[in-house]
């Protein structure tokens, strides 16, 4: 597994709120919702695995490796702070990025809203499917070719509602219009596990990403050596 570091991301906030103080009976029924909905199949809450052995530790993710995968941390520039991770296999990719989330509702539906206004006001056109993780959009935006032809650029935005976190993935290159070029990424997305944490957060507020610690040891079996970082595509100008 190789890594890279983008330099620089052009992070779209979701729009921070005041934290929500939900009780403990809500929560609960919430959490048990989610689980039927999404516990067997991933991703995970760190919770439902037994341990952490085998998987790249980000932070607030754990990626299960894969050969020939290729894992890229975007760095906001004025901040340096890690505020996706973008998964390159195969020719096409899936950025990744976590979120806190109430206890007593999921964020999905309202920020799929968000994104379709935001692909409109740049000109661009989205579409809902159903796909293997629920409703999803289809985001076109206008995009110069290198021979300055007009086409479209086009992202698949996927979103899954865990306990007190949410999960966006998007979608770019041959997986975002191919189902079959797609399927070894959309595997990888349900093993991710993602690690909330228990200190309070306000909804839509990013969780902590962060190199692995040992980002220079290889990992067991799939993975060959980490790379130094390089540049990585901005698909969050479209989120």
């Amino acid at each position: 597994m190789v890594f890279g570091r983008g330099r620089k991301a052009k992070q779209q906030q979701l729009s921070e709120t005041g934290d929500t103080q939900e009780s403990a009976a809500e929560g609960s029924a919430a959490d048990s919702a989610d689980g039927a909905a999404r516990g067997a199949t991933g991703p995970f809450d760190v919770s439902e695995i037994e341990n952490q052995d085998g998987y790249v530790d980000l932070g607030a993710l754990l990626i299960a490796p894969q050969e020939g995968l290729q894992l890229r941390l975007e760095v906001e520039e004025a901040t340096q702070r890690v505020v996706a991770v973008t998964m390159d296999l195969d020719g096409s990719s899936l950025q990744l990025q976590a979120f806190a989330a109430p206890r007593s509702e999921g964020l999905w539906d309202e920020i799929r809203e968000q994104i379709g206004q935001s692909v409109g006001s740049q000109g661009g056109q989205v579409e809902e499917i159903q796909g293997n993780f629920g409703t999803e959009l289809v985001a076109k935006l206008p995009a110069s070719g290198s021979d300055e032809s007009q086409g479209y650029r086009v992202a698949r935005f996927i979103g899954v509602d865990g306990p007190r976190w949410f999960l966006r993935g998007v979608l770019g290159g041959e997986a975002a219009v191919d189902r079959d070029a797609a399927a070894a990424l959309e595997g990888l997305f349900r093993r991710i596990v993602v690690v909330r944490g228990e200190n309070p957060m306000p909804p839509r507020d990013l969780l902590q990403l962060r190199l692995p610690k040992d980002s220079a040891a290889p990992s067991p079996k799939a993975a060959p050596d980490l790379e130094q970082p390089e540049r990585g595509p901005e698909i969050t100008q479209i989120g």
